[in-house]
């Protein structure tokens, strides 16, 4: 945790520029500012508000053993920056293994990825998709540590679909609902591509150097990979089936692998 994030509605504004809080003894982080920082009454520790600006936190008390509020940290917090803008990277995830998707989601936050869509497959394991994992919370919460990791406020939007149709459509701006023609717009205007290594036509390395692209969508199927029908499908869609060696990658790894190819190519990493 390199930076402690709170939402707008746990922080009260004082002024213009400034805004009070508390943590409770048993808040994990309270517990991650006295036990691993070492924090006592005048320190500072790096803060930010969910989706928005990212500052310094000054501790004016922590409240005395015995006390009836005991362990309980005041602090004061000062905005000075908007935060680390995420990049415009989109990945759709071929729905993996629980415990695959919860590392798989910290690490693209922590890369800075602006959205993640999760979506079934016909090779995915259908009890996968009926994980709780989204519905309880716990994917958004791995990325949120995933942003807290990199010191950043801005956490990737997460979307759920039961297919690779059902995503495209909505996604395309195909479905005719509100909001279809700016999603349609957004998706023209985007590169994309689909990592597979059975079909692909190039490399995901020489399409980005030949595409020269500012935006992308990158596909990345379930542990079993693509379908026929589903690679003719991504293709009708515009998207390139795109390579990444001969190896074949596990899915958490293959979408770090590639997050980290696009967003070098797009002068990110450097």
């Amino acid at each position: 945790m390199n930076i402690c994030l709170f939402e707008a509605k746990e922080l009260t504004q004082t002024d213009e520029n400034s805004f009070t809080g508390c943590l409770k003894k048993k808040d994990e982080r309270a517990q991650h500012i006295v036990k691993i920082l070492h924090k006592t009454a005048g320190g500072t520790f790096s803060a930010g508000i969910i989706g928005g600006a990212a500052g310094t936190a000054t501790i004016t008390s922590i409240a005395e053993k015995g006390s009836e509020n005991e362990g309980e940290i005041a602090f004061s917090f000062v905005p000075e920056t908007s935060g680390k803008p995420l990049y415009p990277l989109t990945l759709i995830i071929g729905f993996p293994r629980p415990i695959q998707l919860r590392r798989l989601l910290r690490d693209i936050a922590g890369l800075g990825a602006k959205k993640v869509i999760l979506c079934g497959t016909e090779l995915t394991e259908k009890s996968y998709l009926d994980s709780n994992v989204v519905s309880d919370g716990s994917a958004y919460q791995m990325l949120l540590d995933g942003t807290a990791q990199a010191a950043s406020t801005h956490v990737p939007k997460l979307v759920f679909y039961k297919s690779l149709s059902e995503m495209l459509r909505f996604e395309s701006g195909n479905d005719g609902d509100s909001g279809s023609e700016i999603r349609a717009r957004e998706w023209d205007m985007t590169s994309k591509i689909a990592l597979d290594n059975r079909r692909a036509t190039e490399s995901l390395h020489d399409f980005l150097k030949q595409e020269g692209a500012h935006s992308v969508i990158a596909a990345i199927g379930s542990e079993r990979g693509w379908t026929e029908a589903e690679r003719d499908l991504l293709e009708q869609n515009g998207f390139t089936l795109c390579s990444m060696g001969t190896r074949i990658l596990r899915t958490e790894t293959a979408a770090t692998v590639a997050s980290s190819i696009i967003l070098d190519s797009m002068g990110f990493l450097q």
